[in-house]
């Protein structure tokens, strides 16, 4: 998943960063409203881990704001990404108050890190209607247990490929734009050129051999992992 962390604690934020990237996610992170409010106008994310505190900006630390605005504002444009509220203001009006807003769940702190990767699995899979385990032929992918196997034979992947498989796996038969690709497997904002992503593709499609399964290049569209016939 790409997920956008909006957390301004220095210590809790790192360690939530490390954890998410640890397990596969490519993470981008905001210490502020303005800088969230910019990650998530100009990055398509699989999810949202948003507190409810933070500064206005870097530039003016002592002035507090809610995240809430930059919820509001996600869901007036349309935006139905999916938002775990990470707060300390965990009572019931205050929860009503978030989920009017566009909030999918929320998350009392302080929380165990298992939960909230448990939880945006959760979100991820309701949104997008599709379970843990996804396959086609003999390639199977488990999303929680981050295994992927041919038929009973267990595989290695690196968490890049991994989450580009299961970003064509989810659902089955779904065309994925070039771009989608690109940014899941860019490590900047910046995302990765045709060339660099085809060589990508390219050494998946020879994993995927024998598997039943193979990666169809759409021109002008993306890509389409399918069975084969």
């Amino acid at each position: 998943m790409r997920i956008l962390l909006v957390e301004d604690d220095d210590v809790l934020r790192d360690v939530m960063l490390r954890s998410l990237s640890d397990a596969g996610h490519r993470v981008d992170a905001a210490a502020d409203l303005t800088e969230a409010r910019h990650w998530w106008r100009v990055q398509p994310f699989d999810a949202v881990l948003l507190d409810l505190n933070i500064p206005l900006s870097s530039d003016r630390p002592d002035t507090v704001a809610s995240g809430l605005s930059a919820l509001r504002e996600a869901r007036a444009r349309g935006d139905r990404t999916p938002v775990l509220v990470l707060t300390a203001r965990n009572r019931t009006e205050e929860r009503i108050v978030g989920l009017d807003a566009g909030a999918d769940d929320y998350l009392g702190k302080p929380f165990e890190l298992a939960e909230v990767e448990a939880r945006l699995r959760a979100l991820v899979r309701r949104t997008q209607g599709t379970d843990d385990v996804v396959s086609v032929g003999t390639l199977k992918l488990d999303r929680k247990a981050r295994r992927m196997s041919l038929g009973d034979t267990l595989l290695e992947m690196p968490a890049r490929e991994f989450e580009v498989l299961w970003e064509l796996l989810t659902p089955p038969g779904r065309a994925v734009s070039k771009r989608e690709l690109s940014d899941k497997l860019s490590e900047t904002d910046e995302a990765l050129g045709d060339n660099a992503l085809e060589a990508f593709i390219s050494r998946l499609r020879k994993k995927l051999m024998g598997s039943g399964a193979s990666i169809r290049t759409l021109r002008g569209i993306g890509y389409l992992l399918e069975a084969e016939t």
